[in-house]
């Protein structure tokens, strides 16, 4: 296996709890999760682990400014804008939705992180402005590095790549890993540590936003591209790839009565906290998904928590939560 550059600042490995109660609750499969919402940098959350990769590359390249972009609250802008301020870098986020009037949650840290913020208030104008910014930032004299949607680059993917490693040496046994997917790169390192450190249970991806048949194409290619940092190019194909596009009909960032469920039954059977886009619901499919007999009994269900709990605390989702 190549030697790739990596940082070390995300604190490895994440714990494996018992979702003892919520099982018993559900009448379901035994239930894990791995905590990745405690990689520590800025709340935490699975981005960290692609930026350790991320930021190594841009230091390679001689950058001193980055740039990404994503949702108005979006995780991993967020946790970009502090990796930045860890490094040194400069950092610019686009972000697609209206500035609001008051800061609060991921884009209240984004400022406290020192980023400027571009605001994109039509979602499809988002990838124009990123690279408007990017080819402003070079023409000042800069060295701009684009940290891609998500941190879901073939560098990016390394990150998950090196996590299946992490949770294989943990020595807990897991019949299926389940997790939130959209921008692909957590899912194309998953796919790709599945294949190189031997997991022989399945990975499951529930789409937040993205049909299936394009999860199972783009992720198949990114782990692809993954893999030829590390030695030679394994080709996956979508049948390497499994992905559930149930629960994504609302929309991204749309929250409803699944999402707003799957968060009260793990705070109040488990007291742990689930973010309102992402792993509410992720959780919401796995929930159903257990309702509906997917799942065997005997069975053990490993869920993923890719963090995100800072967007609990935005307008736009704050109020909803109280809701029943």
């Amino acid at each position: 296996m190549k030697k790739i550059s990596r940082l070390h600042f995300a604190h490895l490995p994440t714990p494996i709890e018992e979702l003892a109660t919520l099982s018993a609750v559900l009448g379901g499969p035994r239930l894990l999760i791995k905590r990745d919402d405690q990689t520590g940098l800025a709340f935490g959350g699975n981005k960290t682990r692609k930026l350790e990769f991320l930021i190594a590359e841009a230091q390679s390249q001689g950058a001193d400014t980055l740039i990404s972009g994503g949702a108005i609250q979006s995780n991993h802008c967020r946790q970009t804008a502090a990796a930045a301020a860890r490094y040194g870098f400069k950092c610019k986020l686009v972000l697609s939705g209206e500035k609001p009037k008051q800061l609060s949650a991921n884009i209240l840290l984004d400022n406290l992180f020192g980023a400027e913020v571009i605001y994109v208030e039509d979602r499809a104008y988002r990838d124009q402005t990123l690279q408007e910014a990017f080819d402003k930032t070079k023409a000042e004299g800069k060295k701009p590095y684009l940290v891609p949607y998500g941190g879901s680059s073939p560098t990016g993917a390394l990150g998950y790549g090196f996590a299946m490693e992490e949770f294989i040496n943990q020595n807990i046994q897991a019949d299926w890993i389940l997790f939130g997917t959209s921008s692909g790169g957590t899912h194309a390192g998953l796919v790709l540590g599945q294949r190189i450190f031997n997991f022989k249970g399945k990975v499951l991806g529930i789409s937040i936003d993205e049909p299936e048949e394009h999860l199972k194409n783009h992720v198949s290619q990114l782990a692809s591209q993954a893999s030829e940092k590390l030695g030679e190019r394994i080709n996956f194909t979508k049948d390497d790839v499994l992905a559930n596009e149930n629960y994504c009909q609302s929309g991204y960032g749309v929250f409803g009565d699944g999402e707003r469920e799957a968060i009260h039954l793990f705070a109040r059977h488990e007291g742990l906290l689930l973010d309102p886009v992402y792993t509410g619901r992720a959780m919401a499919g796995m929930i159903d998904l257990i309702r509906k007999g997917f799942f065997k009994k005997d069975e053990t269900i490993l869920f993923w928590h890719t963090g995100g709990q800072p967007a609990l605390f935005a307008d736009k989702y704050s109020q909803d939560l109280l809701k029943t």
